[in-house]
C-alpha cells in the first residue's frame, strides 16, 4: 500500500469515491444527491487541500484532506472504498495524515464526522466536544470531534 499526495487529475475519481463510501452507509439518492456539492473535489482543490490517497496496484483505495492552518486545521475528508473497508486503510490514512498535520505545525485537528464514522475516529483518539450543522442537510447535525497533536 503506497501512502502518496493526490493528484489534481484525480479529482473527479475522489469525488465518486468519496459518493461511493457515503452510499454504503446506506443513504439514498435524494440524501447523496444532496450532499454532492459537499463532496465533490474540483482539481484545484487538491493541492490547496492537501489531499493524500491510499492507492494498492494502480487503485486508489482512500482518501483525505488535511485543511487549514496551523496551528489548527481540520480532516475535511476521509473516504474508503466500499470493498476496501476493514483492511486498515481508514487507520492507515489517518495516522499518515495526523502525522503530517504535526509535521506542520498543527496542535489541533477537527473532525466533523458522520455518525456511521464516529466510532472509528474515537477509536483513532479523537473526542467528541460538541455537535456542527451538517453543511449539506438542513436541521442534520454532525459529531464534532478533535484531536489533539503534540510532538512526538
Amino acid at each position: 500500500m503506497d501512502v502518496r499526495p493526490a493528484h489534481r487529475t484525480e479529482a473527479g475519481k475522489l469525488t465518486e469515491l468519496a459518493l461511493a463510501s457515503k452510499a454504503h452507509w446506506g443513504y439514498d439518492e435524494a440524501f447523496l444527491a444532496a450532499c454532492r456539492d459537499e463532496l465533490t473535489l474540483h482539481s484545484a482543490d487538491i493541492g490547496r487541500r492537501r489531499t493524500t490517497v491510499a492507492e494498492e496496484n494502480g487503485r486508489v483505495l482512500g482518501f483525505t484532506t488535511l485543511e487549514g492552518f496551523p496551528p489548527e486545521g481540520a480532516l475535511g475528508m476521509m473516504f474508503v472504498e466500499p470493498d476496501a473497508l476493514g483492511r486498515g486503510i481508514g487507520r492507515l490514512l489517518f495516522e499518515h495524515t495526523m502525522a503530517e498535520a504535526r509535521r506542520l505545525g498543527f496542535v489541533r485537528v477537527t473532525i466533523d464526522a458522520d455518525p456511521n464514522a464516529e466510532p472509528f475516529y474515537l477509536a483513532m483518539g479523537a473526542v467528541r466536544i460538541g455537535a456542527t450543522p451538517s453543511g449539506s442537510i438542513p436541521g442534520r447535525e454532525l459529531p464534532l470531534l478533535e484531536v489533539g497533536l503534540t510532538s512526538r
